[in-house]
């Protein structure tokens, strides 16, 4: 197993990203201390580690109190002797699908000011242990806007360049503690919580937004939770033992050019793919 022997922290477990990256990083070896400030859906995320023979530990973690943070990962590594992996999965509500133009200074500011706070949080408590015993992977996770140009996301877009700055800076700072920093630029997961209510609430104002933002990609597909879950588990692997201080980009090819004018395959050759 990739991650055999390997400790995890995960903030922000009960989401269904979090969830995701979690169940995945167990199912790689790893045995993972799972928080959030709601606990019945971290301990359902954990039940299912569970039940697949992972190794898992849950606690009640405020993500944006320093106190809090350093207290619980004291407690990990009193009973696990190291934290190999912290990754923070934390959400934050975010104002969007208004224009620059017309968004209030507090709806722009407040997710960039509490992205940046948990996360710097975390990731520095987690460098501190980490700069002792001389190793250990802290991932970040950003979206689309942190590459590129995209209208109407707000607060969040800033956001994201700021933690991919930051994930960069603190890559050059411990890296000379055997530390590696990497953050994973998602894309928008139809699988995921906010997709699926967003669809079942909406389906039919849903679909044409979905159908555009594979058409934005390369590949023609949205990533799913599975696929940045599974590039969780490589970037905190000794596979990746050589990459640090980087965005790995996971949004189909998005980021590197809007694809919505190209045809796939199928529509512009309706026979690919089909047997002869």
């Amino acid at each position: 197993m990739l991650l055999q022997n390997k400790n995890a922290v995960v903030y922000g477990a009960g989401g269904s990203l979090g969830g995701a990256v979690a169940k995945a990083l167990a199912g790689a070896g790893a045995r993972v201390f799972l928080t959030g400030h709601r606990l019945p859906s971290v301990q359902k995320i954990a039940d299912e580690i569970l039940a697949t023979r992972g190794t898992v530990e849950v606690d009640e973690v405020d993500a944006f109190n320093e106190d809090a943070i350093h207290a619980h990962l004291e407690r990990v590594v009193q009973k696990a002797g190291k934290v190999d992996i912290s990754f923070n999965a934390v959400g934050v509500d975010v104002v969007q699908n208004i224009p620059l133009t017309d968004i209030a200074l507090d709806d722009f500011v407040r997710p960039v000011t509490l992205t940046m706070q948990t996360r710097f949080l975390t990731a520095i408590a987690a460098g501190k242990v980490m700069m002792r015993q001389g190793s250990g992977v802290i991932l970040f996770l950003t979206a689309t806007p942190g590459g590129i140009g995209y209208p109407f996301t707000g607060g969040f877009a800033p956001a994201c360049c700021a933690v991919e700055a930051l994930s960069r800076n603190l890559a050059i700072e411990l890296g000379v503690y055997g530390i590696r920093v990497v953050t994973i630029r998602s894309g928008g997961s139809p699988d995921s919580k906010v997709f699926k209510d967003a669809i079942d609430s909406n389906p039919a104002g849903m679909e044409p937004i979905i159908r555009m933002m594979k058409a934005d990609t390369a590949l023609k597909q949205m990533p799913l939770m599975a696929d940045i879950a599974n590039t969780a588990v490589f970037l905190a692997s000794d596979m990746a033992g050589k990459i640090t201080g980087v965005t790995v980009d996971v949004t189909a090819g998005t980021t590197a050019g809007l694809n919505y004018k190209v045809q796939s395959a199928e529509e512009r050759f309706p026979t690919f793919g089909q047997e002869k």
